[in-house]
């Protein structure tokens, strides 16, 4: 059920709870200023993590998610490289962003990073996972070592908000 639940309808309850929120003019204003805070923290959080990890971003002012820019991690300059690097990213690391070409993107090597639904613990140990990741060796010259430690990332626990870390929720079939 849980999975279909994003396809379904807004219930009548929950649409009255939010009528009556949303109307309340104080909680509002309130709750929206709270919010710019809130993403703006994040995002100057996430663009300075990224830039530790030799990873540029697009400039930009507002918004819930960053471009980052990963074309020199690319083994190629194609869209196929893009989606290797993807699925490195997604199966090595853990982390779910999205490619640059899901999302139309017209220059492979860019990728989507949502930053607006997660606690500051994930990002942190999703800007971790990154930059350990950016500085060790290739997959398929990595070490031992290098391994036991991505794999001792693996294990730290992190909410399950923006960055999915994992795809264990999903059936065998989906993954």
């Amino acid at each position: 059920a849980t999975k279909m639940s994003s396809f379904g309808l807004i219930s009548s309850q929950t649409q009255y709870l939010l009528s009556a929120l949303l109307s309340d003019k104080n909680f509002t204003r309130n709750y929206l200023e709270e919010n710019q805070i809130r993403l703006k923290k994040r995002h100057k959080k996430l663009v300075s993590g990224l830039e530790t990890a030799g990873i540029e971003c697009l400039k930009s002012n507002g918004g819930l998610f960053c471009w980052v820019d990963m074309r020199h991690l690319l083994t190629s300059n194609t869209f196929e490289a893009e989606i290797e690097l993807w699925k490195k990213i997604v199966y090595e690391v853990k982390l779910n962003i999205s490619p640059g070409s899901s999302c139309h993107c017209n220059e492979p090597g860019w990728f989507r990073v949502c930053f607006a639904n997660m606690s500051e613990e994930t990002l942190k140990v999703a800007l971790n996972r990154l930059k350990m990741f950016v500085d060790g060796p290739s997959s398929t010259t990595r070490s031992q070592s290098e391994h036991q430690r991505l794999k001792s990332l693996r294990k730290m626990k992190i909410s399950n908000w923006v960055f999915r870390l994992s795809f264990h929720d999903r059936e065998p079939e989906e993954r």
